[in-house]
């Protein structure tokens, strides 16, 4: 590969393609990598040094990029020097044995279940149609557990099967279908839109929740109003879809305990990453331990 900005959009064509990243995972891989070149300058990629990458890691840090965020960009480097090696455009990774300093574990914010209940109630003042689609893609998430993009992805096809069997078919991250369940709410509100979308959607629009211009609602205007949603109901902090999957996540553990139930609804790969929420969950128990137990109270 004559370039590093050859290999760079090989590479990336790679994980968009063979490796069916999503669009959003790629333009993170790309912006990583781009601060690689920038950082290696004139220098050959397969000149690269141990004590350079340590530079420059050392050097983005004092920019002010967290230490999750360097995990991230280090993990990026070396999944692309690794690639590099296997087309011997390189003789060694230089990013093994280098490591970012040491970021704080964030527990994910979640809603209390009443926050979620004031969320959830309908606002006047919307246009009918509006007002049911916004509705039925709020419950949706806090019923399921859904991504962002998964949500967005959706297409009228699953109706069928979210309102005669109260089950959803959704399209995860690396391509990998799972089985969500679907609360009597969410269902409920999915059936209201149902009605009214039709008088919205474009005539070839296959897809479940549009806009008004007849056409597949996209993630950001589904943020915009999510967190106009949460202004309206009177909530004190910015409210984000991936706080509903949270939400949903710690509130059916809190309830039912099972772990690996979350982790299948959620679709992750590893229970260690559902395992953030058993923090949740202690959180939770340590609340009701202290409200609740006469030797806890304070006096």
């Amino acid at each position: 590969m004559s370039t590093a900005s050859a290999a760079l959009a090989a590479y990336l064509a790679e994980l968009a393609e063979q490796r069916r990243l999503s669009p959003h995972t790629v333009s993170n891989y790309r912006r990583d990598l781009e601060k690689l070149l920038a950082a290696a300058g004139e220098t050959p990629l397969g000149q690269l040094q141990v004590h350079q990458i340590r530079r420059y890691v050392a050097q983005l840090h004092g920019q002010g990029l967290s230490g999750r965020s360097l995990a991230r960009t280090l993990s990026a480097w070396r999944g692309f020097f690794a690639w590099l090696g296997e087309h011997g455009a390189v003789p060694a990774n230089p990013c093994e044995g280098v490591r970012s300093p040491k970021a704080p574990r964030l527990l994910p914010k979640a809603l209390a279940v009443d926050e979620a209940a004031r969320l959830l109630e309908p606002v006047d003042g919307d246009d009918l149609r509006l007002a049911a689609r916004d509705m039925a893609i709020f419950e949706l998430f806090y019923s399921s557990g859904l991504r962002l993009a998964e949500l967005a992805a959706l297409d009228c096809d699953a109706l069928d099967s979210v309102l005669h069997e109260g089950e959803l078919r959704v399209l995860g991250k690396r391509s990998k279908a799972r089985l969500v369940p679907v609360g009597r709410m969410a269902r409920q509100a999915l059936a209201a839109w149902a009605e009214v979308r039709g008088e919205l959607a474009a005539a070839d629009e296959s897809a479940l929740f549009v806009g008004q211009r007849g056409r597949r609602l996209s993630h950001r205007m589904i943020q915009l109003r999510l967190s106009r949603q949460a202004v309206l109901a009177g909530l004190p902090r910015h409210v984000h879809p991936h706080m509903l999957r949270h939400s949903f996540a710690s509130h059916v553990l809190q309830s039912s305990g099972d772990l690996r139930a979350v982790q299948e609804m959620l679709g992750h790969a590893s229970i260690a990453s559902t395992q953030v929420y058993t923090h949740l969950d202690f959180q939770h128990l340590a609340k009701v331990y202290d409200t609740a137990h006469p030797r806890a109270k304070r006096k």
